[in-house]
């Protein structure tokens, strides 16, 4: 269009110039606006392949899947993170809007170096990957979930294993209503007694594993001092002369509880969660087989 528009004077006799000039113009405006058109379209069509990708790949991690085709689908989204994995849900807007769900994607994009969203129902799902500042990126993309608790599941070392925590984010936020000064966010495994009360079979097989055996494997009686502690309410006096032993013993093996579990007893909230730990893992412990006396023959 340039070219012809530097040739109007040569092609075209003075007073036919102008309208050439005019003709030339229109006929730019038009095929700037086609090829604006189909610049559009195009584009309209390659968001929703990418959304109804998006929403495939977020439904595929939260059943569990781990299959060719899921790689594929995350290798064709551009995803790029390779480590530290988590997941956030909460409840959603009650009308999310494109605009939304985009300001929620460039959010996500400061504080990590990928990001998924999916919407189901009034649940709000937000995968993580590459969180770099977790503490102030789960505080500020908190602010983005509709009222209501936020749960976000324990870091997975890879996007095929962030279905694990997925399965703890939604247990934990199912369980989240019977802790009412809960922090928003919370983490899934700071909700692990609620879990276990509300039938979350993972959170009783974390209990066991993570405090209720490495204080049996600690021994020094650690067990037994906890849990007396925490039967005599909490009473240091108590507890040391229950056990026929020193205050300060009490103190160090609480101490030791700490260190060894990573979980306070001197703290309330953390004391509930080593309790739930003792009840869970009394119950699952399995029952000394008992010996049996063989009764002895007499000699007629």
């Amino acid at each position: 269009m340039e070219v012809v528009e530097d040739q109007v004077p040569v092609i075209a006799p003075e007073a036919d110039q102008p309208s050439l000039r005019e003709a030339v113009l229109r006929y730019s405006r038009e095929v700037a606006f086609a090829a604006a058109d189909v610049y559009a379209r195009a584009a309209e069509s390659r968001g929703s392949w990418d959304t109804r990708l998006e929403a495939l790949i977020v439904d595929a991690i939260l059943r569990g899947e781990n299959t060719d085709a899921l790689r594929s689908r995350i290798a064709a989204l551009g995803w790029k993170a390779q480590e530290r994995f988590t997941v956030m849900v909460g409840n959603s807007p009650s009308e999310p809007s494109a605009s939304y769900v985009s300001e929620l994607r460039r959010m996500a994009g400061r504080y990590a170096e990928d990001a998924l969203v999916g919407i189901q129902g009034d649940r709000l799902i937000l995968i993580l990957g590459g969180v770099q500042d977790r503490e102030t990126a789960y505080i500020k993309l908190s602010d983005m979930f509709a009222p209501g608790p936020v749960v976000y599941g324990p870091e997975a070392g890879s996007l095929l294993e962030a279905s694990g925590s997925a399965q703890s984010a939604f247990a934990g936020l199912t369980a989240a209503k019977a802790w009412p000064s809960a922090p928003r966010p919370v983490a899934a495994d700071d909700l692990l007694p609620e879990r276990v009360i509300s039938g979350d079979d993972a959170a009783r097989r974390s209990l066991v594993k993570n405090i209720y055996r490495p204080l049996l494997a600690a021994s020094n009686g650690l067990v037994e001092t906890l849990g007396t502690y925490l039967e005599l309410g909490h009473s240091l006096e108590a507890t040391a002369r229950e056990l026929f032993v020193h205050a300060n013993t009490v103190r160090y093996r609480l101490k030791r509880v700490c260190d060894v579990t990573g979980w306070d007893p001197l703290l309330p909230r953390e004391a509930f969660v080593l309790q739930a730990a003792l009840v869970v893992g009394r119950l699952s412990a399995p029952p000394k087989a008992a010996t049996e006396r063989q009764p002895s023959r007499t000699q007629p």
